[in-house]
């Protein structure tokens, strides 16, 4: 790949959702100061929602990495699962080996019991559950039911559910209504802004090992901004696309060119200008089928969840 040419150590704009790339600039900076000061303070249900591509699952992994002692962490990535299924996944979290037979009311119960262990040992336990807009009603309800372990002084068990935008008009149902009542803080996560973006960039680049072995011109930031809209993903997809066409043509500044030909090859990306007018022809088949027949396009591209 481009590593040696840019004297890179790792991809800085991997889709993988790596911790240490976490950037802590404005509203991701307050997002996870606001979970961590929730958890804290000991509240219940804590909700957080954000477009597809503004960085919840790296946000969920970063504030799992932050929680210490005594804090007991759980983490359910997919949870498009049944009421059963949900009850035996938060076992599992829990340490708890459940027969998987076991009946509801039981398994309920054990649950239950092993939380007032880990609260008896100082711990308090954190469920985080990613892509939380994909719950079924039913499981909704029993993830309701397990949070209604609690002593007279403390809750057991506290939950931070990450979502795109669905999981608020999944929460808006009224068979739900109990559920959304035991919200106690809520963020909304939203894309970067322009002078955000070029800290971005930067920061990635830094982490990754760049010692000024590479450049994104003022013109090509602007570009990476209006193709992208400031939504992290696409931010990588497309400034991942323009270093492979720089490494292409032998180049280590990445001018605005290349970030029109990243956009005209990437769906999903918001076209700045009419960009068939912008770009010479063999961009594009540069951009696109160039790529490809280079071999280069997503060889050790890593794919993931932002």
């Amino acid at each position: 790949m481009y590593l040696e040419h840019y004297g890179l150590r790792e991809l800085p704009f991997s889709l993988t959702p790596d911790t240490s790339y976490f950037f802590a600039y404005g509203h991701y900076r307050d997002a996870l100061n606001t979970l961590l000061v929730a958890l804290h303070n000991g509240e219940g249900f804590i909700k957080l929602t954000g477009e597809v591509g503004t960085g919840k699952t790296l946000l969920c992994r970063k504030l799992l990495n932050s929680l210490e002692a005594p804090f007991h962490t759980a983490y359910i990535p997919n949870p498009a699962l049944t009421p059963s299924a949900l009850i035996l996944a938060v076992a599992e979290e829990l340490g708890m080996a459940l027969p998987r037979n076991q009946g509801a009311h039981r398994a309920l119960k054990l649950i239950g019991e092993r939380l007032i262990e880990l609260a008896a040992e100082g711990r308090q336990v954190v469920l985080c559950i990613d892509e939380a807009q994909a719950m079924p009603e039913q499981t909704l309800e029993t993830l309701r039911l397990i949070t209604n372990l609690e002593t007279e002084k403390r809750k057991l068990l506290h939950v931070v559910l990450f979502g795109q935008p669905e999981l608020d008009q999944l929460l808006a149902r009224p068979s739900v209504r109990q559920l959304r009542q035991r919200i106690s803080f809520s963020h909304t996560l939203r894309p970067i802004d322009q002078a955000g973006l070029i800290a971005y960039v930067q920061h990635r680049l830094l982490v990754a090992g760049s010692q000024g072995g590479v450049q994104f011109a003022p013109a090509a930031l602007r570009l990476l901004y209006q193709g992208s809209g400031g939504y992290p993903r696409l931010v990588n997809i497309l400034a991942h696309k323009a270093l492979l066409l720089g490494y292409g043509q032998g180049i280590r500044r990445i001018g605005a060119n290349q970030l029109r030909a990243a956009i005209a090859d990437t769906e999903g990306a918001m076209r700045p200008g009419p960009l068939a007018r912008l770009l010479p022809r063999h961009w594009f088949y540069f951009g696109a089928a160039g790529l490809i027949t280079l071999g280069l396009t997503l060889s050790g591209f890593s794919t993931g969840v932002f």
